[in-house]
């Protein structure tokens, strides 16, 4: 190992050994953002309040809001992970993320706000038969999230396990416990608008620091990219097992049908996934909803750029042999770098950013599970609608607890995964079980409610299912031991699904289920309700008037 490389390990060791600063910063960032749920949430008196905001929120803010949901500790953690051991392949994830805002900003977006309430339920039922599918809905909207929070969970056990230098499974998990508590409060005290308020402080502090971190690491290159990269190059090929970090293939070059898979699910996913979807709810109009996603794009576009920086910084300061063999592996290379550009204070600052991360996503992704569950299953399914706002809020809470105790236990259960990865994998299930229903509801008028069941039960549990028997989860051989040690479960092999990203097959079947279902028969739809609903998509007409309600 070079000195380099010794004395970037020797920083990061000091820095995860003061576990008192790091936890100090980190303190502070929780008693202040508690104060501001605290205050958000004393005027959350109606569902309205609880689950939208109470549409009160500007376009920019909830721009900044979008970012702050969007760019999760797979981001930051995952990313720079991923191009500091793989380099070009590992930038890709950032492409991917980023394009897919295209896919939201031109086909779902507005016409989704002009369409809904409160969920994405809300508009796939408009102009269907209501229970069948706001019960499908929910079910994909429940199952998305659980796979998201499991890859923040994932995060934060890596992270605070080299702030605290806790190695043992044990401290790992009392860790992913006190996230679950933290987090569950967060959204049981704020709601909707206490959220929004701990997503805009994060997006701003995140893309802060990520651009204080990336003039830094360009400053010591002589703010020279191809200097950087070209250390980067030197750093690799000096390794036992050398690389050029340039070049393409290196992660998906032995399956390139696995890549294009991968980039279907980055690509289409984000329009189809839940959380994202219901911050278009906390706008008062179409415009607005617009104007969020515009910012969004500008400041996540802005990180992604960001992150190639990182990546290679990491590289070159840290070296991929210390980020493979650090407490989290690839997901340490964000917090590692930032130890060794200025020892550990800027590691216990950058470290608190990315909990901080963690913290607004896993909190964004609750309320939306647990919106899903009230407002679709309990109150328009069991309830057919008969439900004072009250007792729909009541049980948002009840099933916020149950969510936060399910994501801790799961948490658990897949540490040391690369949280890209399996956010990707989370995207994959959007994609497949959300996004053809989407596209065919807003743009199909003949689409029907069999139609609709068919593509995304279909997506769903083909998506579910390729998982369960891919290589992510059973199978895969560690290169460097030969044994069985390279996925979730290790040391068994039941896979037959040879992919690790399911997007390629998934996908197209749900949309090739809904064609085969809304032809195959059922009741056609009410036209009247169909052009109702193609109106109010399109102009916003009538959907100012039922926010009102």
């Amino acid at each position: 190992m070079s000195n380099a490389l010794v004395l970037a390990a020797d920083t990061a060791n000091a820095g995860a050994s003061d576990p008192v600063l790091n936890m100090s910063i980190f303190g502070a960032f929780v008693i202040v953002t508690m104060i501001i749920v605290i205050r958000a949430g004393r005027n959350n008196k109606s569902a309205n309040d609880f689950y939208a905001g109470g549409r009160s929120f500007s376009g920019t803010q909830n721009g900044m809001a979008i970012a702050g949901d969007y760019l999760s500790a797979a981001s930051f953690l995952g990313i720079t992970g991923a191009i500091a051991l793989a380099g070009y392949d590992g930038f890709l994830y950032s492409i991917g993320f980023l394009v897919a805002w295209l896919v939201a900003l031109l086909l779902v977006a507005e016409l989704m706000r002009n369409t809904g309430k409160f969920t994405m339920a809300d508009v796939l039922s408009f102009r269907l038969h209501q229970r069948p599918v706001r019960l499908a809905a929910a079910i994909s909207t429940l199952v998305v999230c659980f796979f998201y929070l499991l890859a923040q969970m994932a995060g934060a056990g890596g992270l605070v396990s080299l702030l605290l230098g806790i190695n043992d499974q044990v401290g790992q998990s009392l860790v992913v416990g006190v996230v679950g508590v933290l987090m569950v409060i967060y959204v049981l005290v704020g709601g909707m608008k206490g959220t929004t308020w701990v997503q805009i402080i994060k997006a701003g502090l995140l893309i802060a620091g990520a651009a204080i971190m990336t003039v830094w690491v360009l400053a010591l290159n002589g703010f020279d990219l191809s200097a950087l990269l070209s250390k980067g190059v030197e750093v690799s090929q000096a390794l036992e097992a050398p690389f050029d970090p340039l070049q393409p293939g290196l992660k998906y070059g032995k399956n390139p049908i696995d890549f294009i898979s991968l980039s279907m699910a980055l690509v289409l996913g984000t329009a189809g996934l839940p959380h994202v979807l219901m911050r278009f709810y906390t706008v008062p109009t179409a415009k607005e909803a617009r104007k969020s996603v515009v910012w969004a794009i500008w400041l996540i576009g802005a990180f992604y750029l960001f992150t190639l920086v990182l990546g290679f910084g990491a590289m070159t300061l840290v070296g991929p042999a210390v980020i493979a063999a650090a407490p989290g592996a690839a997901n340490s290379a964000a917090p590692l770098l930032a130890a060794a550009l200025g020892g550990p204070v800027l590691l216990g600052i950058v470290s608190a950013i990315a909990f901080a991360t963690i913290l607004a996503v896993v909190a964004g992704l609750t309320i939306t599970a647990a919106t899903s569950f009230a407002h679709d299953i309990y109150a328009n399914v069991i309830k057919r609608g008969e439900v004072r706002p009250n007792a729909e809020v009541k049980i948002a809470r009840i099933t916020i607890v149950v969510i936060g105790a399910l994501a801790i236990l799961g948490g658990i259960g897949v540490q040391g995964q690369n949280i890209a990865f399996l956010v990707a994998l989370a995207f994959a299930v959007a994609a497949s079980a959300n996004l053809p229903t989407i596209i065919y509801s807003l743009y199909w008028r003949r689409f029907n409610t069999r139609g609709a069941l068919w593509s995304m039960y279909g997506g769903l549990i083909s998506s579910v299912v390729l998982i369960a028997f891919s290589p992510v989860v059973s199978g895969k051989v560690d290169p460097k031991t030969m044994e069985l040690t390279a996925s979730m479960i290790k040391g068994v092999d039941f896979h037959w699904f040879p992919l690790d990203n399911p997007g390629i097959v998934s996908i197209p079947l749900a949309f090739l289920l809904g064609i085969i279902g809304t032809y195959s028969g059922g009741k056609k739809e009410n036209s009247w309700i169909a052009a109702e609903m193609e109106v109010r998509s399109l102009t916003g007409h009538g959907a100012e008037k039922e926010v009102h309600h």
